[in-house]
C-alpha cells in the first residue's frame, strides 16, 4: 500500500528528519538510507516499522542537518582509534602501495569521535518520537487506502455473490437437458436402446458435470471474504490466499460447464476474480 509521512525535530547534534515512503507489494522489503552520523539507530526504527508495517516497499530516510548547532567539545575514542590503526595496517600488508590514511578519514571513521552518553540517549529518544510520529501519519494514510480498497473488493464480492445465486438453479435443468442430448447420441451410436445401458453412462456423466459442490465453496470463499474485511486488521494475505481458492472454484466449474449459461458465468466469476486478486495484493 502506498503512503508517505515525514517529520523533524531539533537534537544536541542538530536538525534531525526521518521520512516513510510506502508503495505496493506482496511482502515486506524495508529499505534504509541512514547518514552515517546516526546509523546506530537504523536497528531500533527497523524494530518498530517491522512491529506496525507487515506488507509494502517501504523506504525509510534517516539525515541529520548540522548546520546552525554549537559546536560542543568532543573527545576521541581511544579504542576505535586502536581498531582502525590495526586495520589500517593488516590492510597496508596486502595492499603495499596503498596511500597512507589522512587525518580527515580517521576522523569521519564511524566510532573514532566518541558521543557523550546523555548526547545518545537524547538522540535515540528523538528518533523513537519521529518514528512513532511518521507511522502513525503513514499508517493512518493507507488505512484510509485500505478502506477504499475493501469497499471495492465487496463490490466485486457481491457481484460474483449475485452471478452465483442467478446460475445456482439453473444446474439441475442444465444437467437434465445435456443428459437427454447424450441419451440421444447414445442410442444412435451403439444402435440399441438398451435403458439400463444408457442409464449406466448417463450417471457416470452426471457425476462428472455436476457443479453443485463448486458453488458451495464459492459462496463459502465468498463469505470468508466478507468476514476478513468486516473484521479488519491485517488481512491481505489471507485475502490473496482466498482469491487464489475463488479462482481454483471458478476454472473448475468453467471444465464442468453443461450448459452455454454456466460457461458464461464461470468466465465472468474469473475476470470478477481477477480484479479481486489485484485489489488485495496492495491490501495489509
Amino acid at each position: 500500500m502506498t503512503g508517505y509521512a515525514a517529520a523533524s525535530a531539533d537534537s544536541p547534534r542538530g536538525r534531525l528528519s526521518l521520512e516513510l515512503r510506502s508503495v505496493n507489494a506482496r511482502f515486506l522489503d524495508l529499505q534504509f538510507r541512514t547518514a552515517e552520523e546516526v546509523r546506530a539507530l537504523e536497528p531500533m526504527l527497523r524494530e518498530m516499522i517491522t512491529a506496525r508495517v507487515s506488507r509494502g516497499k517501504l523506504d525509510c530516510r534517516l539525515f541529520l542537518n548540522e548546520f546552525g548547532i554549537a559546536e560542543k567539545p568532543r573527545r576521541l575514542n581511544a579504542q576505535a582509534i586502536s581498531r582502525l590503526q590495526s586495520l589500517a595496517e593488516e590492510a597496508r600488508r596486502l595492499f603495499p602501495e596503498a596511500t597512507q590514511l589522512h587525518l580527515a578519514d580517521i576522523l569521519r571513521w564511524p566510532g573514532v569521535i566518541a558521543e557523550q552518553p546523555a548526547e545518545e540517549e537524547a538522540m535515540r529518544a528523538i528518533a523513537t518520537d519521529l518514528c512513532r510520529c511518521a507511522l502513525d501519519d503513514m499508517v493512518a494514510t493507507r488505512s484510509r487506502e485500505g478502506a477504499k480498497l475493501a469497499a471495492s473488493v465487496l463490490e466485486r464480492v457481491a457481484a460474483m455473490r449475485q452471478r452465483v445465486e442467478e446460475v445456482a438453479p439453473l444446474v439441475p435443468q442444465s444437467i437434465a437437458a445435456y443428459q437427454a442430448k447424450i441419451a440421444e447420441r447414445l442410442r444412435e451410436a451403439i444402435g440399441s436402446a438398451d435403458d439400463d445401458r444408457i442409464r449406466a453412462e448417463l450417471a457416470v456423466f452426471s457425476t462428472k458435470v455436476d457443479v453443485e459442490e463448486e458453488i458451495d465453496r464459492l459462496k463459502a470463499h465468498l463469505g470468508e471474504v466478507e468476514r476478513a474485511l468486516r473484521k479488519g486488521g491485517a488481512v491481505g494475505k489471507r485475502l490473496d490466499f482466498v482469491a487464489q481458492e475463488l479462482n481454483r472454484e471458478a476454472n473448475t466449474l468453467a471444465s464442468k460447464s453443461a450448459s452455454q449459461a454456466l460457461s458464461d458465468c464461470a468466465l465472468e466469476l474469473k475476470l470478477l476474480v481477477e480484479q479481486i486478486r489485484e485489489q488485495v495484493q496492495n491490501i495489509e
